[in-house]
């Protein structure tokens, strides 16, 4: 379907959206080949999260008191993809839109479950909290002001949820009540944060636009090892006692 919309041009003209991430547009198809075609990791990661669910020894008690729960992180994962290529393959403000409502799914989600946990609630609380956490984000993603490091209004609210999402993580490691995987999540959270330097050092110095390995490109992957390590981070967590 993606394919199909950058192909004839169902997502929009192209008004230079994500442009400032340093890869130069080409004047074909796909406007910006490797930060679009990097997302594939995002997919890969997501089969992967999927194949890995599919085996019911592979998840924890946490997690799999939740049915349907890992189903649903793999499929936020692999939406990534498409939703981020979206903006990158076509620089439409339509797929700048799909980009950003991608990374307020996965945020949304990673804040939604930490808060479910850590209340100790069940999937009405997660659906709550995921869906307050998505109508936050779109209420902050409407203003148009120009932040410093992370540009948009949206990308702040996205960093939020995340932070939030850390936070309560910790707070639940601390509490005891559960085990798991620890080097799970310190993967993802180095993942995430190398990803993030990168992606400001691709932006100034280390940009090179007619280059096809583009430091955007690179905070992609890297964000598709970080979503990987995350879930299993969860999938290897059980209740003590």
């Amino acid at each position: 379907m993606l394919a199909l919309a950058v192909a004839f041009g169902w997502l929009g003209p192209d008004v230079g959206r994500g442009a400032n991430f340093c890869e130069a547009a080409r004047d074909w198809v796909v406007r910006q080949p490797a930060n679009s075609f990097s997302n594939v990791g995002f997919v890969v990661a997501g089969l992967l999260i999927a194949w890995h669910a599919g085996v019911r020894e592979n998840v924890g008690g946490v997690l799999s008191a939740h049915r349907g729960l890992p189903t649903f992180i793999a499929c936020l994962v692999v939406l990534l993809g498409p939703g981020s290529a979206a903006m990158h393959a076509t620089q439409s403000a339509l797929g700048g839109h799909l980009d950003m409502a991608s990374m307020y799914l996965v945020a949304s989600f990673a804040a939604g479950y930490a808060g479910m946990r850590w209340l100790r609630g069940g999937t009405r609380l997660f659906a709550a909290l995921f869906a307050g956490g998505i109508v936050f984000c779109e209420i902050v993603g409407l203003s148009r002001a120009d932040i410093p490091v992370v540009n948009y209004s949206g990308n702040v609210a996205f960093a939020l949820l995340l932070t939030i999402a850390v936070v309560l993580e910790v707070l639940i490691m601390r509490r005891g009540a559960t085990r798991a995987t620890r080097w799970y999540a310190f993967a993802s959270l180095g993942s995430i944060l190398i990803a993030f330097a990168i992606w400001n050092a691709a932006k100034t110095w280390l940009c090179d636009p007619g280059s096809l390995i583009q430091g955007h490109a690179i905070w992609h992957l890297l964000g598709a090892v970080s979503a990987y390590f995350l879930y299993r981070y969860y999938a290897s967590e059980e209740v003590i006692g």
